[in-house]
Parts: structure tokens; sequence; C-alpha cells
């Protein structure tokens, strides 16, 4: 399109405010999306900060352990997360300068037509320069009709060639923007593959880690074996407890219902609120699924079910919750409002606090301290306990969710990210 076809009044402006219009439209997706890619990378850095942490805890103990490879492993997730994000934002400011240089090509063309049809204009100026020459165009009209047409097209012909030199200008200063703006983004691409490189050496770094903690695991296979059944064998005292407590709830529930057939149901309170993280919960707990904050920050370095050892071959453990590894004497909190309904010391786990929240249980194992006793009500994001560090140096906490005596997995009823 000619933007300086003088026969079609305001091309010029209409051109000018196209170009601007697409700019701003692709300018702000482009920006949209790049606050959201680095919103991410953000949330990736502050959760890389908490596992170097993690790691440097662990690796105190100067022995090998499962806690630092389920560390390094997941820092190693991070660390991909991280380069990945870069990577779709040096994308997106390709697009960017592609969409730029397509936009400068456009006002390039139309700039050397502009000035192509200027010049012809101060050519036919020049022909009609002299006043003599002017009035005799004027007065040569065969009539006054005539004599007005010529001195209006004289009068329109020079507003034109002034509107012409206008729209050079403008065209001229949108260049030189459009110009200055692919300068920066090109200076932005250039430092993120700066970024992009650094972190790719840190990930070979990472995984130069993870071999180093598996192989002196190896020497350790035969101590991890024993471990591992004794570990076992504690894990079933944890269960016969926690499904001893959920028995007497229940019996205790049913001879309360059946005392209250006599009375009135008293009305719920539409919601409770979690006004540590913002979230509204409801009511029921079940309508809160996938909603419900983390009991402590980490990450899930055991999930829920049957699973293969994470280095023993031919193992597969059964985890009727999650495990969350986390920070030395991390805060471990309630999930929702509820009635304690035991305190109790296992060995090597720690204590243990479990919550009844009606026909649902919450059960928090390895605590070194423990903030509430049997029969207090808590509420939600209320402290319950710390985390314990145990011999291997490791802080984890295991939790867990029951609808009666059947074990739910915790990852889909925390929010997806902690």
């Amino acid at each position: 399109m000619c933007v300086a076809d003088l026969n079609k009044k305001g091309r010029i402006g209409n051109f000018l405010g196209l170009v601007l219009l697409l700019f701003l439209s692709s300018y702000c997706f482009g920006q949209h999306n790049k606050v959201l890619l680095q919103r991410e990378k953000q949330k990736n850095l502050f959760k890389i900060k908490e596992t170097e942490k993690i790691i440097s805890e662990t690796a105190e103990q100067k022995k090998a352990s499962l806690g630092e490879l389920s560390a390094v492993n997941q820092r190693i997730r991070q660390q991909e997360s991280l380069i990945s994000s870069i990577s779709n934002e040096i994308n997106l400011l390709d697009v960017d300068i592609q969409e730029n240089n397509e936009i400068i090509m456009a006002l390039e063309l139309d700039l050397s037509k502009l000035k192509e049809e200027y010049t012809a204009m101060l050519l036919t100026a020049q022909k009609v320069s002299g006043k003599a020459d002017k009035l005799m165009f004027l007065f040569s009209a065969n009539s006054f009709d005539q004599f007005l047409m010529r001195l209006k097209y004289m009068e329109q012909y020079s507003n034109a060639r002034k509107e012409q030199g206008r729209a050079i200008e403008k065209v001229q200063v949108a260049l030189g923007n459009q110009v200055d703006e692919t300068e920066k983004i090109k200076t932005e691409k250039n430092q993120l593959l700066a970024d992009e490189e650094n972190e790719k050496g840190q990930l070979t770094t990472l995984k130069q880690k993870q071999k180093t903690v598996v192989k002196n695991l190896e020497k350790e296979e035969k101590r991890l074996r024993r471990e591992l059944e004794g570990t076992k064998r504690d894990v079933a005292k944890l269960e016969r407890l926690i499904s001893d407590v959920i028995k007497e709830e229940l019996e205790r529930a049913a001879e309360e219902a059946r005392a209250r057939l006599s009375r009135t149901k008293k009305d719920k309170k539409d919601a409770v609120v979690a006004k540590d993280d913002g979230v509204v919960l409801s009511a029921s707990f079940e309508e809160n699924k996938s909603k419900f904050p983390w009991p402590t920050s980490g990450f899930i370095s055991q999930k829920f079910g049957r699973r293969d050892h994470p280095f023993l071959r031919g193992i597969v453990q059964q985890n009727d919750g999650i495990n969350i590894q986390t920070k030395k004497d991390e805060k471990v909190k309630s999930i929702f409002d509820g009635d304690v309904s035991r305190v109790a010391f296992i060995p090597p786990f720690g204590n243990s606090v479990i919550v009844k929240h009606g026909e649902y249980f919450t059960v928090y194992t390895g605590l070194k301290d423990v903030q509430v006793r049997k029969g207090q009500k808590v509420k939600a994001n209320q402290d319950i306990g710390n985390v314990l560090v145990n011999t291997d140096g490791v802080s984890e906490l295991r939790f867990q969710i029951y609808k009666n005596f059947d074990a739910l997995d915790p990852e889909t009823w925390i929010q997806a990210s902690n």
C-alpha cells in the first residue's frame, strides 16, 4: 500500500496508524507472555534456592544418603525447567525481532515511495515557481470558474507538498523508533543466550554431582538394604497406630451420632479461610480437593502408591501418603480445621500428629517437636510442629490423608505447586 497517494486523503495517517496498531497488538501480547515467562523463571529461581539449602544440609553428614540423591534429582529437574523457561523467552524475542523487521521493511519501502513522490512534486513546483508563470497560468483561464478552480488547485498542491514533507518526517521518526526497539530486543536476547549457556553449564555440574552421589550410594548398598528392612517394620507400627486411632474415632463418632438423633443439627459455617496463603476453603473437607495448602515447604521426594525404589534394584515400595523433603526445622501446619486425635512418638520417625476432619484424617509424621495436644481444636494453617532431621541429615515429613480406613493420594488434594 502506497501511503503517499495524494488522491486519497489521509492514507498516510491510516498506514502509520495501522503499523502502530499492529505493533502495539503484538507488543501487548508479547509483553503478556514475557511477564508470565519471567514469573515462571523467578518461581524456579526461588525453588532452586530452597533445594540448594536442602542439598547443603544433607551433604553436611559426610555420608551418602537417599535424601541427598532425592534433592539432587529435584535440583536437576528445576534446572531443566529454568533452562526451558529461558529458551521460551528467547523464542518469544525471536518472534518480536522478526515482526519488528517486517515493520521496518514496510516503513523503509513507504519512505522510499514518499521521497520519490516528493521529488516529483518539487520538480513540478519548479516549473511554475516564477510569479509570471503563475499569473499566466491563472489569467489564461477561459472563465472565472476555471480561474477559481486553478487558484484552488495551486493552493491544494502547495498544501499537499507540505503534507508530503510532514509524512516523510513521521515515517522517519517511526522507522528510527522501530530500529531502536529492535536493537534493545536483540541486546536482551543476547543476554538471555548468555544466561542459557551458563545454566546449561550448571546442569552439567549437577549431573556430575548426581553421578558422584550414586557412586557413593553403591558403596553403601548393604547398609541401605538393612535400613530399608528396619524402615518397613517402623512403617508397619505407624500404620497400626493410624488404624487404631481411626477405629477409635469412628466408634466414638457412631456413639455421638446415636446421641444426636434427638437433637437438631447445627448449621455449618459457609467457609473458613487459610489466611497465610490467601486460599479460601469450603467448610467441607471434600469440597476442597486440590485447594489445600502444603503442610510444609519443599518438594515431594516420594510419591503415593507402589513405586520402584529410587536406588535399590528389584525393590518396590508401598507408600500410603507422600514424603515432603524440606529444610532443617521447617514448620509443619495443619491443612484444615480439625480436632487432634492423637500425638504419638514413633521411633525413628519422631512425633506423629493425627488430625480428624469429620470422616477424613490427616497424618503428619516426622516431627521434632509438637505444639498441639490430643483433643485440641486446630485451624487451617496453624503450626503443629517442626520437622525432624534424621541421622542422614534429611528433613522429611510423611504426610497422609485418609477417608475412614482408605488411604488417599495427598498430591491430588493439595495445591499443584508449593
